[in-house]
């Protein structure tokens, strides 16, 4: 029989392996009578544990969120996922500060069993990182207040610096925080403007206003910022067509570099700027995929003219 410090733990595990459970169905999995179910919930709330319980022949027991944060029970893979994802977080600058997450992961490496600690070792000897630009570095703490300014549904006025260093200030409303692989962007509806994305790692203050805001009119946050980072900075938007499945299409043009739109179950047509007609067709060639250039004609040329020389040069070299 399980010792009273194993039956908390084992209660522990399940509670946290699914919304809920009945008392029954959990004294069935630990092999012990209701009654003890009971008295081990009660343990568990004197530990800090909020378990929530409902009456009746259907009722159970639900774990949720504290008022503090007690012990967390991990099985071998979560611990190893949860060290590794902190030590993305404190050597990614992710959250701007690192302090946090390196104190947590320094925490955790310390009670992790041998095998998992050996496993993290062999990720931290086999992995190589870029120095990360300081261009880019979120401030600390300025992820956690743009998502709270997107759950409040508050108005703020937004300190932000755009790509030429000029400050300005905008009233927006915010909407959604979007996550590229490089960047955050902050989705808001610009009072003045109408939708736009900021860099999060420009925004400099988010200053509530106490004016709530309904948004009934959002766009596809994550195909805004899609859009607005591969077409945004370039001079020249071109729309291709490619005899390709959307996922297809977006593994080789990623969503960062162009906007995609499925045509039909085999195409998907994608607009992506560049910064002349023959820079886009350079990289069009490079795909080396068939290809259809619906507009502008600019670049359909350029995209004719390479072919022609790529053919020439291999002619010559076959003589």
């Amino acid at each position: 029989m399980l010792s009273a410090s194993a039956r908390l733990l084992r209660l522990l595990s399940l509670l946290a392996a699914r919304p809920s459970w009945t008392c029954g169905e959990l004294a069935e999995r630990m092999g012990v009578t209701d009654r003890t179910v009971r008295r081990d919930v009660a343990k568990l709330r004197e530990l800090g544990y909020s378990v929530d319980s409902e009456a009746g022949p259907w009722g159970g027991y639900r774990l949720r969120a504290g008022s503090r944060v007690p012990p967390l029970i991990l099985d071998d893979e979560e611990a190893l996922a949860v060290a590794v994802g902190l030590r993305e977080v404190a050597f990614g600058g992710i959250l701007g500060g690192d302090q946090a997450a390196l104190s947590a992961l320094l925490k955790l490496r310390q009670v992790l069993p041998a095998g998992v600690a050996g496993r993290l070792g062999e990720w931290d000897e086999a992995l190589v990182r870029l120095p990360w630009p300081e261009e880019g570095r979120l401030r600390p703490g300025m992820l956690l207040e743009l998502a709270a300014a997107c759950r409040r549904g508050e108005r703020v006025r937004l300190s932000y610096c755009d790509g030429k260093g000029r400050g300005t200030v905008r009233d927006v409303d915010p909407y959604r925080l979007v996550h590229t692989g490089r960047r955050w962007y902050f989705v808001a509806r610009d009072v003045a403007r109408g939708w736009r994305t900021f860099r999060a790692d420009r925004v400099e203050h988010v200053h509530p206003t106490g004016q709530q805001v309904e948004i009934t009119d959002p766009p596809d946050a994550a195909r805004l910022v899609s859009h607005n980072t591969a077409n945004g900075p370039y001079p020249l938007s071109a729309r291709i067509r490619l005899p390709l499945p959307l996922r297809e299409a977006q593994r080789l043009i990623p969503p960062t570099i162009g906007t995609h739109h499925p045509d039909g179950p085999e195409a998907t047509v994608v607009d992506i700027g560049g910064p002349d007609p023959d820079g886009l067709a350079h990289y069009l060639l490079g795909l080396a995929t068939p290809l259809q250039v619906l507009s502008p004609d600019s670049v359909r040329e350029a995209l004719i003219h390479r072919t022609r020389e790529l053919l020439r040069s291999v002619d010559r070299d076959t003589r």
